[in-house]
């Protein structure tokens, strides 16, 4: 797509105002009780597999502000405690951004001022508005899978046709409401490679899958890596998932996940679609969360 095209998406895609002017949640409206419900249903074996990372610790070339992991408290003091800090941001941390966190045109979701996010946090759209949590269908798209490799390399874009073609081979239709994680192998490709500069070189969603998350009401974006691939391909806009997806369409996006062991189990019982739950920390005018989803087959 060029630059024009993806521009134009700002509005073709835009949900501004379409679930009132003081709206918080975005496509997370998509979400209701009933979507909720139905997922709550679906769970058969009951299995639950975590989509997270562990907290990264270690500096590496994709790590760059490592999570801070300090004890307070040991045998020395008599009991066990310690003190986390954590930029949540960036290419290491499961985390899920906040609809404050991407700016375009001096606009944030749903036509709020850049402004309201100020040096004491974001006084419209934090992350503290999912303190009730989202529970809903999740799907997983495993593109390796597809392709029939054991992961995407760096850099690689997944187009339409690969969500599609997924579709396909496991059966499950994405809907209205789901959370769609999407799969690239990335954390199979550092464990054969080794670490790597991700701003430089990462597998994901091309721009032109844009309207596609949007004519199937995605609820909820998640990827093993930032959902963007990079380089994007599209000139003067280096994330248009990000930038597209967060601002027009009101879209959370979980970053970094693993999705490795869900791949393994969702192969295991012949199911592609699971009760998830995610449970972000009630941050209030925070612009993202450390999180750990759950999924449930």
């Amino acid at each position: 797509m060029t630059t024009d095209d993806v521009l134009a998406l700002h509005q073709k895609l835009s949900n501004w105002g379409r679930w009132g002017e003081g709206d918080q949640l975005g496509a997370l409206n998509f979400v209701t009780a009933e979507v909720t419900a139905a997922a709550a249903g679906s769970v058969r074996s009951g299995r639950t597999v975590s989509c997270s990372r562990p907290l990264p610790t270690q500096p590496a070339l994709d790590n760059p502000t490592p999570v801070a992991h300090h004890m307070i408290g040991t045998a020395t003091e008599g009991y066990g405690g310690d003190y986390f800090a954590i930029a949540p941001h960036g290419f290491a941390t499961s985390h899920i951004d906040a609809l404050c966190h991407i700016f375009h045109e001096g606009r944030i979701y749903n036509g709020f001022a850049a402004e309201t996010v100020t040096a004491h946090g974001a006084t419209k759209l934090g992350i503290h508005h999912l303190r009730s949590g989202i529970v809903t269908r999740g799907v997983l798209i495993d593109v390796p899978a597809v392709r029939g490799v054991e992961a995407l390399e760096p850099g690689e874009p997944v187009f339409p046709e690969d969500l599609e073609a997924a579709e396909s081979a496991t059966g499950v239709r994405v809907q209205s409401g789901d959370a769609l994680l999407v799969r690239t192998g990335r954390w199979r490709w550092r464990e054969q490679h080794g670490p790597w500069e991700p701003r430089q070189r990462m597998a994901g969603l091309d721009a032109s899958c844009l309207p596609w998350l949007h004519d199937r009401q995605v609820a909820l974006l998640g990827s093993d890596g930032v959902s963007d691939v990079l380089p994007s391909r599209v000139e003067r806009v280096p994330m248009p998932i990000h930038t597209m997806a967060i601002v027009a369409m009101g879209l959370h996006l979980l970053d970094n996940l693993d999705l490795d062991d869900l791949s393994v189990v969702c192969g295991d019982e012949g199911r592609w679609a699971f009760l998830l739950a995610v449970a972000p920390l009630v941050l209030e005018r925070g612009t993202a969360s450390p999180v750990n989803p759950i999924a449930v087959l």
